[in-house]
């Protein structure tokens, strides 16, 4: 038996903890298609998560990143509220250099072929022009552009949900939501952090960024040249003296072995995925007096507005919706609280009792 056929069967069929409902293993040889679609619950509703295009070192890698991006979808939507599962596909490939209509169409055509189990979107290596072209195959597509009967960029109401998921921690921690005269450091100012500097710097705090990306940088100082300072590089944010929130808005596995023993910040609360390196660092958090806000809690804005699109989309409604992030994330803090556990745990507890109280109302 092979490695795949070890590691997706096992995960598949004898996991309790992140068995999935479905994986579809998909290739159009004429495009050059390969793709994995995979669906960890349907309890809620249809499986909605985006599309990654990605040049995975193997199948394998490839088949457990859908796995495990499907299932984090699962809890997202449940805790974001909507009515809908999780499920994630990967197209197997760099982006900038197979990425084709032809490829494109060919993936709508096996999305469609679900009849509707699965609602695909952006993620990392697809944009909106794609979702527009996925979408003339599959009309179960959203991410599609504005003129194409879609939302555009889902960043701000992502950044908007990150601010309330702030506003929370600041209400839990100091009894008061107001940012106003806080030090917020920002890790990443592309799509989503660049608007969450806006609403701190319109609240009154004090932003300290970094970016790979020089021009992000510039752009903010140009546009805030008192409120907002810049430093070298992540290493150097999360030791800045006096910070009260740390908010990475960029890669995933920010909070690790190396990173938690120097952080300064009271509470940890950004736009980026999968924060946690691996399992116990939301422990290591909690012992050093740390608030962790839960990452797929506070990003939820951008997974609000895609699942909008299917009802037809209005931006208020998706405002309106997001701003209830600060409510779920002060609930979580308590249920943490309650169960004497760190809020990672609690948030995943109450996804599970949505899903679970979905599927007996269904009678599974």
């Amino acid at each position: 038996m092979t490695d795949v056929d070890n590691g997706v069967l096992h995960t598949l069929f004898h996991s309790e903890q992140t068995g999935h409902e479905q994986v579809v293993l998909c290739q159009d040889r004429k495009s050059g298609l390969k793709a994995v679609i995979a669906l960890h619950s349907t309890a809620l509703g249809p499986a909605l998560g985006g599309t990654r295009f990605y040049p995975y070192a193997t199948e394998a890698e490839a088949v457990a990143d859908a796995l495990n991006l499907a299932r984090g979808m699962s809890y997202k939507n449940a805790m974001a509220g909507l009515d809908h599962g999780g499920g994630k596909a990967v197209i197997i490939g760099n982006p900038d250099t197979i990425k084709t209509e032809q490829l494109l169409l060919a993936y709508g055509r096996f999305v469609a072929s679900l009849g509707g189990r699965y609602v695909t979107a952006c993620d990392v290596g697809t944009y909106v022009a794609d979702m527009d072209v996925v979408a003339r195959e599959c009309r179960w597509t959203t991410g599609r552009s504005p003129e194409n009967g879609g939302a555009g960029d889902s960043s701000v109401l992502t950044a908007f949900g990150v601010y309330q998921g702030m506003r929370a921690s600041a209400q839990h921690t100091w009894g008061d939501p107001s940012l106003r005269g806080r030090r917020v450091g920002v890790a990443g100012v592309g799509k989503v952090g660049h608007h969450l500097v806006e609403h701190l710097r319109a609240e009154g705090a004090e932003v300290v960024v970094t970016d790979v990306r020089e021009d992000a940088v510039r752009r903010l100082l140009d546009r805030h040249p008192q409120g907002v300072t810049a430093v070298a590089d992540t290493e150097a944010l999360i030791r800045t003296e006096g910070l009260d929130i740390y908010a990475p808005c960029a890669l995933g596995g920010a909070l690790n072995d190396a990173s938690v023993p120097v952080l300064t910040a009271r509470i940890v609360c950004g736009a980026a995925n999968n924060q946690l390196a691996h399992p116990g660092v939301e422990k290591d958090l909690a012992d050093r007096g740390i608030l962790y806000a839960p990452d797929y809690v506070v990003n939820a804005g951008g997974v609000i507005q895609v699942a909008d699109e299917l009802h037809g989309f209005d931006f208020e409604r998706c405002r309106a919706k997001a701003s209830k992030i600060f409510d779920t994330t002060l609930a979580i803090f308590a249920r943490a609280k309650e169960d004497g556990i760190p809020p990672a745990a609690a948030a995943d507890r109450i996804a599970e009792q949505r899903m679970q109280e979905a599927a007996q109302t269904r009678g599974w």
